[in-house]
């Protein structure tokens, strides 16, 4: 496993106009969120992406886990960049280590529900928390994200990741070189929203790079704090226009 440090395209993505709203409800149990961090520069995550790949055919999927594969900067000078790297990713990964919820960063690197997990490497999916946080609820309309979380915390902040799919990248250089990455769950955009009262009324972000479809994570957690309260998911219809196509 690798220890620490592209540039994204820039195509516009625009949301398609939906004529009834997608609705998304996690339940009253505690939806899994995991996490995977990940770079096309590291040569040992490959294993890790295919196993998280395979969760695209799970029974379990957007109703009891929201997988979500986070693209860090931190190893794009080792000869390749990401194209789906986001500084945001690679802080939110340096946070679990503020948070002492792991001693170091490294790729691969995967957590369930805030706390690092290593069941992966014997491809077995994560158990359910059992807990029941609350319902998170959201409705998606014409471009435009509705949610609530019926918890009173002026602290809640709501996650909301654009995902790709079925994405192929040929690596030309570094770690990778020369190898062909089917990549799922990539994070193309993710925003965070403050709520004073658990309700919130936000665009979906717009994302940079075109995908074979398209899905949507969303999970409320406390300010600066990475761990879990509630998530929940789900295929977006397909984005027809790109910007400048």
């Amino acid at each position: 496993m690798k220890k620490y440090w592209i540039f994204p395209v820039i195509l516009l993505v625009a949301c398609a106009a939906q004529a009834t709203p997608l609705v998304l409800d996690s339940g009253k149990q505690q939806v899994t969120l995991l996490e995977l961090y990940t770079s096309q520069g590291c040569s040992s995550c490959p294993p890790a992406e295919r196993w998280l790949n395979e969760l695209t055919g799970s029974d379990d999927l957007w109703t009891r886990i929201v997988p979500v594969a986070l693209h860090v900067d931190y190893w794009d000078y080792i000869g390749w960049e990401d194209p789906f790297s986001l500084p945001e990713n690679s802080e939110r990964h340096h946070s679990y280590a503020q948070h002492n919820r792991v001693r170091t960063v490294y790729t691969p690197g995967v957590f369930v529900d805030g706390r690092e997990w290593r069941g992966w490497i014997y491809r077995i999916s994560p158990r359910a928390s059992g807990r029941e946080p609350g319902v998170l609820h959201a409705s998606i309309e014409n471009g435009q994200l509705q949610a609530s979380f019926p918890v009173a915390d002026p602290e809640l902040e709501l996650h909301v990741a654009v995902l790709g799919f079925d994405i192929e990248t040929q690596v030309k250089r570094g770690e990778n070189r020369s190898r062909t990455l089917r990549q799922e769950f990539v994070t193309l955009a993710h925003t965070v929203h403050k709520s004073a009262n658990g309700s919130w009324n936000v665009p979906v972000p717009e994302v940079t790079q075109p995908a074979g479809r398209y899905g949507i994570a969303l999970w409320v957690s406390k300010a600066g704090n990475p761990a879990l309260l509630q998530a929940t998911g789900g295929w977006l219809p397909q984005l027809p226009s790109i910007a400048g196509r």
